[in-house]
């Protein structure tokens, strides 16, 4: 960068020093595009080169000092002229001077706490960045690059199944069950309806995922519904007695894991919602949380083998057994 045209100009690079060995993964820019970054875990260490090429070779480039800084921070769209820094990091690669030829810097930040996940929604952006700045007098050149971190969680020791009783008096009593009340972003839903009296003709019912983010705090609260996907599971009306299976697989769709307080800033949880659709065109729904976690690419056989067996002795029961969460199912003739 020159200014004017006149003075030295240079091209400021930032090189990972593993960068031909590490991972990219696919991360949603704020304009909806997927593009890939190199992919980063919590703790690891963030390495390389800073480099810089002088445009002409004969005249220097004077400078008051080359940095590197490793940045975490909250974007709150609504907000946009404040970032929220939760990670802060500076290396200083040179003092004030001046640079007469091309050269590259080392930088290292051992072992960095990147304690979120990166995270583009409707209303906030969670992302890390370095950034190389040459502080000049009239105008500093400044170089950044995006990573994506991802956040690993273990195999919950707690994962019970969620088993609800929905109905409206003398017209409709269901039963449902799902196997698990947290999932991994691969995973599967595995479940089942039984209908114990069915008074209204009903045509169709489906589940959706719906992914709800919540921004900001007191007066300034955001919430943001995102239908992610609608799954039908049943078209046509049920009897008295029938039994509807569910089997839902999470991996075609875009998802993250629940973020909760996320720095005091943010919160993405999701619901997965039982929809009935009457042949008035009624809508029924209820809405249940579920918990959605990053498993990592090694996992224990033993974790895994023990997964399995638990979704076979669900699949194999015959009843829904104890309904533990009685509740209302509500008529949606008000806006979900």
């Amino acid at each position: 960068m020159s200014f004017f045209g006149f003075g030295q100009s240079v091209e400021v690079e930032i090189v990972l020093s593993d960068a031909e060995s590490r991972k990219r993964a696919e991360h949603k820019t704020e304009d909806g595009k997927k593009e890939k970054y190199f992919l980063f875990y919590d703790g690891e260490t963030v390495s390389g080169k800073v480099s810089l090429v002088l445009k002409n070779p004969n005249k220097r480039l004077e400078h008051q000092g080359i940095k590197i800084e490793f940045i975490g921070q909250i974007e709150l769209y609504y907000d946009r002229g404040n970032h929220h820094e939760f990670v802060s990091l500076v290396k200083d690669l040179a003092r004030p001077g001046e640079i007469t030829q091309s050269q590259a810097f080392d930088f290292e930040f051992t072992h960095v706490e990147k304690p979120y996940e990166s995270y583009t929604g409707q209303n906030v952006k969670l992302r890390y960045f370095l950034r190389a700045t040459i502080s000049r007098r009239l105008n500093d050149v400044v170089k950044e690059m995006d990573i994506v971190v991802h956040t690993l969680s273990t195999y919950p020791e707690l994962n019970s199944s969620i088993k609800m009783e929905v109905g409206i008096e003398d017209c409709l009593h269901i039963e449902f069950e799902y196997n698990k009340s947290k999932y991994h972003l691969k995973d599967v839903i595995v479940g089942k309806i039984y209908f114990l009296l069915v008074r209204i003709k009903i045509k169709h019912m489906e589940i959706d995922i719906i992914k709800r983010e919540t921004t900001g705090t007191g007066p300034n609260v955001y919430h943001e519904n995102n239908t992610i996907a609608k799954y039908e599971i049943m078209d046509g009306a049920p009897v008295r007695g029938e039994s509807i299976p569910i089997r839902l697989f999470l991996a075609g769709y875009e998802l993250t894991p629940t973020m909760r307080d996320i720095n005091k800033k943010f919160s993405v949880r999701y619901y997965l919602n039982l929809v009935l659709i009457d042949e008035e065109e009624r809508r029924y729904f209820k809405q249940q949380e579920v918990v959605l976690w990053r498993k990592g690419d090694i996992v224990r056989k033993s974790m895994s083998h023990q997964a399995a067996i638990a979704s076979q002795r669900f699949e194999g029961t015959a009843s829904l057994g104890e309904v533990r969460i009685p509740s209302q199912l509500s008529d949606n003739n008000s806006r979900q």
